[in-house]
């Protein structure tokens, strides 16, 4: 394995200046999408006088609406990495905005995402991994069995798991932190401790992220029709598709105690439409090498990975990442190997044996 570190040795002098300047034109394409998400709601007020045919009208806007949901926080994702705004007061107030509708307090996101599952990727201290299998039996754990997409999964529930995940992993480590704030809670991954003040900006930013779904609700008159279609159709779909690309990003990799992303990570080949709308957020090895880096530049950063690491770069079409993750089990025996809750299947990572394919085939 190579640390992170040596990549950059290596990659950053081949890349150009310009791929580390903030890129402001993300930050329009997110008012955009405030814009379609107030347009979306203030059409969802008046369903309740339209004909019970016309209703599926209203759906390809419930699609856009969820599409939407996910640029908001691809966004904020990447403001939060400092690669779209400057300022920190602004980047704080649209991290804000746009996390707000996944439930994310922005200072939570900074410490699960930017200081924990950046420098600590698929280790044991990384809270966004599969759960080993020898960790207590806890709530957080029974709920990937039942739905986060694995061999032995139920379809029906991974339906409702794709739609849900997102708020119980943001419930989770909410939780941990406001409740308990120490590194023996069980019921995560791996536990994320913050300082007294950065608890309590964490509960003030939830007070206010709930504020902001009630003035939605209520915006929606507490319509229930307005409130299924307009709310939680298109926060479902956005969860969703986030859920979608968090799965196939680490969970086909092994474990590593060094931070290698050429490991730990997974790039997709995605239809170039997705790269466009999310931000090429479908470049993930990329992005844990550089994750400041213009995303513009993923794939020119991906160009120089085929040429000096072909043996273990981890890129993977889009449904064969979805087939692996549906044909394997869900949880660590060790660093490795994967099984299922009851210990007893055994199954190499599937990226491992890629590395490993890839390398027998150029020797």
């Amino acid at each position: 394995m190579i640390s992170q570190t040596e990549y950059l040795k290596v990659l950053r002098p081949l890349l150009p200046e310009a791929a580390f300047q903030p890129n402001t034109n993300k930050l329009f394409i997110l008012i955009i999408n405030f814009l379609i998400l107030g347009m979306g709601w203030t059409i969802a007020r008046s369903l309740d006088r339209w004909s019970i045919e016309w209703l599926w009208l209203y759906l390809p806007l419930s699609l856009v609406m969820g599409n939407s949901v996910i640029i908001c926080l691809f966004a904020a994702h990447d403001s939060m990495h400092g690669s779209t705004i400057g300022r920190p007061h602004w980047r704080y107030l649209f991290g804000f905005l746009a996390l707000s509708l996944l439930w994310m307090p922005p200072t939570l996101w900074k410490a699960v995402h930017n200081h924990k599952h950046h420098t600590q990727t698929n280790a044991i201290g990384d809270p966004d991994r599969m759960y080993l299998v020898g960790q207590n039996n806890t709530w957080g754990k029974w709920i990937q069995n039942l739905f986060v997409p694995s061999a032995q999964v139920n379809w029906a529930l991974l339906i409702l798991g794709m739609a849900t995940s997102w708020v119980v992993h943001t419930f989770r480590h909410l939780s941990s932190v406001l409740l308990f704030n120490h590194d023996r809670v069980e019921y995560v991954p791996a536990p994320v401790v913050v300082s007294p003040r950065k608890r309590q900006i964490i509960a003030i930013e939830s007070l206010g992220i709930c504020a902001v779904h009630a003035g939605i609700l209520i915006y929606l008159k507490l319509n229930i029709l307005a409130i299924l279609l307009g709310y939680v159709l298109p926060m479902s779909i956005g969860y969703a598709g986030v859920m979608f690309y968090i799965y196939t990003n680490h969970f086909l990799c092994q474990m590593t105690d060094i931070n290698d992303p050429l490991i730990n990570s997974v790039s997709l080949k995605m239809p170039e439409i997705f790269n466009l709308l999310h931000f090429n957020f479908s470049y993930h090895t990329e992005h844990h090498l550089f994750p400041s880096i213009n995303s513009d530049y993923y794939p020119l950063v991906q160009e120089l990975l085929q040429a000096h690491y072909p043996k273990s770069y981890n890129l993977i079409p889009v449904d064969e990442a979805w087939r692996l993750l549906m044909a394997t089990p869900r949880h660590y025996r060790d660093e490795i190997v994967l099984t299922d809750r009851h210990n007893l299947e055994s199954v190499i990572c599937p990226c491992a044996i890629e590395s490993k394919a890839k390398i027998e085939s150029n020797l």
